[in-house]
């Protein structure tokens, strides 16, 4: 099999399952784990936004040109606090107000550890599956993403939000009672949830549980940019990283290369 690849499709099951694109097809890769496979980079990266062949991507599998003009690449997407959709300089207010001027919830997950984070209302629970999550609870629900921004700066001065990508794929982690967090943070921040207009959730916290057989001691970083070749026993996925025994590849970062898969 051959073709440019997008980050893998996941299902929420007992185990998650993955799907890579390549090209045309979509390959089940729960049943490669354990496994020998070859992934084989051609040299050749196209634009996932535009088709166009470019020699490196920005912002995951666009070109520079893509990168610059897009609305989905704009710095309010990591930042949605910054939101200027109101000041009329949205790249695509279209586009924003598809995805962003719509219902975001607020969450906790545990993946490195605990933390707090945001995604629309049509990003779940896939957004937690891509961070490799292994427990997740939606706490709050909020008009749009801009206002979603706003509750986790507030929530962030006592909460992490960030993943360390290495801990998680570890999978060393302690479970947390969520709901005593939820309530924590309802008596904590009442007043500034009231002036958001946040809507208290009551949700069963999600399980996930990974097709993980085993993970590196010292957990290296592979890369075609460096590695042309990656190949050897996958011994696990877990978020959008494929593990072998002598490291671990982030699929999302090799958005649009023309990789042939060999197993």
């Amino acid at each position: 099999m051959e073709g440019n690849i997008l980050k893998m499709k996941t299902e929420l099951q007992d185990v998650v399952q993955y799907h890579l694109p390549i090209g045309d097809e979509l390959v089940h890769m729960n049943p490669l784990v354990g496994k020998d496979i070859s992934l084989k980079f051609n040299g050749k990266i196209n634009c996932i936004a535009t088709g166009e062949e470019i020699n490196k991507t920005y912002g995951q599998g666009y070109s520079y040109k893509a990168f610059r003009s897009l609305a989905r690449c704009d710095m309010c997407l990591v930042k949605p606090e910054t939101c200027h959709y109101w000041d009329g300089t949205c790249r695509e207010p279209e586009w924003g107000e598809k995805h962003c001027m719509i219902p975001h919830y607020i969450y906790l997950s545990v993946s490195s550890g605990l933390k707090v984070g945001i995604t629309r209302e049509t990003n779940l629970p896939y957004r937690w599956m891509d961070q490799g999550a292994v427990q997740a609870l939606p706490i709050l629900k909020v008009k749009d993403r801009y206002t979603s921004g706003l509750v986790e700066v507030e929530l962030s001065k006592s909460y992490a939000d960030k993943t360390n990508w290495r801990k998680m794929l570890k999978g060393d982690v302690s479970e947390v009672d969520l709901h005593s967090v939820q309530e924590e943070i309802y008596e904590s921040f009442g007043n500034i949830l009231d002036d958001f207009e946040a809507e208290d959730l009551e949700e069963e916290i999600v399980e996930i549980n990974y097709p993980v057989d085993s993970v590196p001691e010292k957990i290296s970083s592979l890369s075609f940019d460096k590695t042309p070749v990656v190949e050897g026993r996958l011994t696990g996925i877990k978020g959008q990283y494929l593990i072998f025994e002598n490291g671990v590849l982030n699929i999302r970062k090799h958005n649009g290369y023309q990789i042939g898969l060999d197993i």
